[in-house]
């Protein structure tokens, strides 16, 4: 029996007995089954797992935050596997504002009587464009920003605590969908999010999406290169009939004529052939790079279902070296 079906197992019978099983986080969770990180084929894995032992997470795997904590419950009667059914289900699909790291962790914040060089010094310190003005981790009174100080010493109105110079705080919900928040961030350089308990659980700046969104742009960037790589690797080496054969089964209808026409699996498909590999003229090992181009359409997989966890390190190292060995394969002119 394997660590997560042990675990499980014990999890299951501990609520059968009425027992609260230990928290774990969602990272320590993913261990598990061997993981790191929530690709959709890790996602498939654990939901299935959860299914067939009548088991479900609090707030759900799949959405909490990597580092959060979840609850072992029940799974309701209609979450649970009937025998011999596959598990293809997923709850709500929205990624939410709370799954981001600067979501989950407490900001520093300021009392209303802090006085104003308190403020600064804390902003200063802390590269802050922004700090929260609040009595305690529920009672939020306001926010102080370089441009509200500036305001009000511009208009040589009164300033000597952080409650002379603060402004209403926009705050959202940690179940607020990350890009309905988007605008909202736009607008004001930052939102204090809410957690379940009416506790600030963190505050999500313009900078933070600004490396959220590189995050994610890099691999999209990367499967491309790649992509397009391929297709001029492909490029007038094969007639259209060895293209069309390329073509998945039972995809009759879809026509093709050209290397782009074709998906990255048919590209695999394609050159796996001896006979067709033989047609690019390339002099390296056509099992090493079919393994390499399986491995690309594994994490394009992944890329694509747009994951907030990010690649994992050895993936994106992987992309950034095969897009950097096609980029050579062209510039000896082979490609």
């Amino acid at each position: 029996m394997s660590q997560f079906d042990e675990k499980l197992a014990a999890i299951a019978e501990q609520l059968k007995n009425g027992v609260v099983p230990p928290k774990e986080s969602v990272r320590a969770f993913l261990l598990w089954f061997g993981a790191e990180r929530r690709g959709y084929r890790v996602i498939r894995r654990v939901r299935s797992a959860l299914r067939r032992y009548g088991v479900a997470t609090s707030p759900d795997f799949e959405w909490a935050y990597i580092d959060g904590q979840i609850t072992f419950i029940k799974a309701p009667p209609e979450a649970q596997a009937p025998q011999g059914v596959a598990d293809d289900s997923a709850p709500d699909p929205t990624y939410r504002i709370g799954r981001l790291g600067s979501a989950n962790r407490v900001p520093t914040y300021v009392a209303p009587d802090a006085s104003l060089q308190q403020v600064t010094t804390v902003m200063m310190s802390n590269d802050f464009s922004q700090v929260p003005v609040m009595t305690n981790a529920r009672d939020v009174k306001g926010i102080v920003t370089w441009k509200t100080i500036g305001t009000r010493l511009a208009l040589k109105k009164p300033v000597t605590t952080a409650k002379d110079c603060m402004e209403d705080a926009k705050t959202l919900n940690a179940a607020e969908p990350l890009f309905s928040a988007i605008s909202t961030i736009a607008a004001h350089d930052y939102v204090l999010v809410q957690a379940q308990d009416k506790t600030i659980c963190g505050i999500v700046t313009a900078s933070d999406l600004n490396e959220q969104f590189r995050l994610l742009a890099e691999p999209f960037l990367l499967v491309g290169e790649i992509e397009n790589g391929v297709r001029r690797l492909l490029h007038g080496k094969f007639t259209l009939p060895e293209l069309t054969a390329a073509k998945a089964p039972g995809d009759d209808g879809r026509q093709i004529d050209t290397p782009a026409d074709l998906t990255f699996g048919e590209y695999i498909r394609l050159v796996e052939s001896e006979v067709n590999w033989k047609k690019l003229k390339i002099e390296i090992d056509r099992v090493t790079f079919v393994a390499q181009l399986n491995r690309v359409r594994e994490i394009r997989n992944d890329v694509m279902h747009f994951d907030p966890d990010g690649l994992d390190d050895d993936d994106l190292t992987f992309l950034r070296e095969f897009a950097q060995f096609l980029k050579r394969l062209r510039d000896v002119g082979v490609a």
